[in-house]
């Protein structure tokens, strides 16, 4: 059973050799354009459209001499990682849709990173992007060049330029440059590939982002989890790049913030009580360039709409402690870690014992850390409020 990638240029695109296959073969499989380009063919041809499953049912009893036809390349984006997995197939692909994207803007196109919002949400786009100098983008009818312009200019990702191909190899071919206000203005045919390219360098920020950089509740600033603390509690939680998250209590968002940032693979769920300190987080998002869920909610309420995550972080409980804490380890992943911040020992030594009940690894880290203040021409030091982060690793099943 043969997989042959397909240009939008049709036959006479394909080497001779696979012609020759598809014109002997028993049954051509394909969407419905595809085997438009074949309108000779008079054996059976079967239509791939909607779910595969019954297809591949079908393919799989199959013992006749089969070809499939896919859009460019199988094993990019395509059918052909799907189906290689049920069906013993041959794979001869064409060149794929970034690749003739690529070489007609004349770039190269090996650093380049690659993103598909075709059928995905955009959701996370901001953090997956941010910093890299060269992307291509692609796209569908919702996630279009111009909503990803608006998108885009949402998160203040000015610095990048874009490079629309439509239609590439078809007879409506189409390429042209933009600004992304221009991008966000214009018309485009449905089949396109968008090129990002940084017109100038930003840089991503760093870990530990200062916390004058996030907008806090007014008049009473201090309900962040402190720069310091914020790096220590993210190392606890031992994130990798596709990591789903937590943040509970997560009021201006810091932790989620930069836990973003570290799982931009991933994706981030938060959860704030407050609505002024939910604002300021939403706020906070776009100007850190990170997209993640954030609600209104008091915890454990809510969490039920969020996906099974590898760590969890608690930065307040709102007084419900052990319901919380049953809840949420209940839900963590195996291998999966929880980190909270505590500052009274009256609530270290309620967290300690529910979390020993439920099964957990508990190792607890006090930090007292004091910053250094100018006075006069002098220096003293001026400290934080303790805090006990505790970490709980996730060990029996509730």
């Amino acid at each position: 059973m043969k997989m042959i990638g397909i240009g939008d240029n049709g036959a006479e695109g394909l080497l001779p050799q696979y012609a020759e296959w598809i014109n002997e073969c028993d049954v051509l499989v394909g969407g419905e354009r595809h085997l438009q380009f074949f309108p000779e063919f008079n054996k059976e041809k079967k239509v791939i459209k909607g779910g595969l499953s019954a297809l591949t049912a079908e393919l799989q009893q199959e013992t006749r001499n089969v070809v499939i036809l896919v859009s460019g390349d199988p094993l990019f984006y395509g059918l052909g990682g799907v189906l290689a997995k049920k069906l013993p197939l041959t794979i001869f692909p064409y060149t794929s849709s970034v690749q003739l994207a690529f070489s007609k803007m004349q770039e190269s196109w090996q650093d380049a990173y690659i993103v598909s919002l075709h059928g995905r949400s955009i959701k996370g786009f901001a953090q997956r992007i941010d910093g890299r100098k060269k992307i291509a983008v692609l796209t569908d009818e919702t996630n279009s060049p111009q909503a990803i312009a608006t998108y885009l200019k949402r998160f203040g990702m000015t610095e990048y330029d874009a490079f629309v191909a439509e239609n590439l190899q078809g007879e409506n071919e189409r390429c042209r440059c933009f600004t992304l206000d221009e991008m966000e203005q214009s018309s485009f045919f449905p089949l396109n590939v968008v090129i990002l390219k940084q017109r100038e360098v930003v840089e991503r920020s760093s870990l530990g982002i200062p916390d004058d950089a996030f907008l806090q509740r007014k008049p009473d600033k201090g309900l962040i989890t402190k720069r310091e603390i914020r790096t220590l509690c993210l190392q606890e939680l031992g994130l990798k790049e596709n990591s789903i998250v937590w943040d509970i209590g997560t009021c201006t968002g810091s932790v989620a913030i930069e836990a973003a940032k570290m799982a931009r693979e991933g994706a981030v769920y938060a959860i704030e009580k407050n609505v002024g300190d939910l604002e300021n987080c939403l706020e906070n998002q776009l100007k850190h360039r990170t997209d993640f869920v954030a609600v209104l909610g008091k915890a454990p309420d809510r969490l039920d709409e969020f996906p099974d995550p590898h760590a969890i972080f608690i930065g307040g409980n709102g007084g419900n402690m052990e319901h919380l804490l049953q809840t949420c380890i209940s839900r963590l992943q195996p291998k999966g870690r929880l980190v909270m911040n505590i500052a009274t020992i009256e609530n270290l030594a309620e967290a300690l014992q529910h979390l020993k009940i439920l099964g957990c690894e508990v190792s607890i880290l006090q930090a007292q850390i004091s910053k250094s203040k100018p006075i006069l021409n002098l220096t003293r030091f001026e400290p934080l409020n303790p805090i006990y982060i505790v970490t709980a690793k996730k060990g029996k099943e509730l």
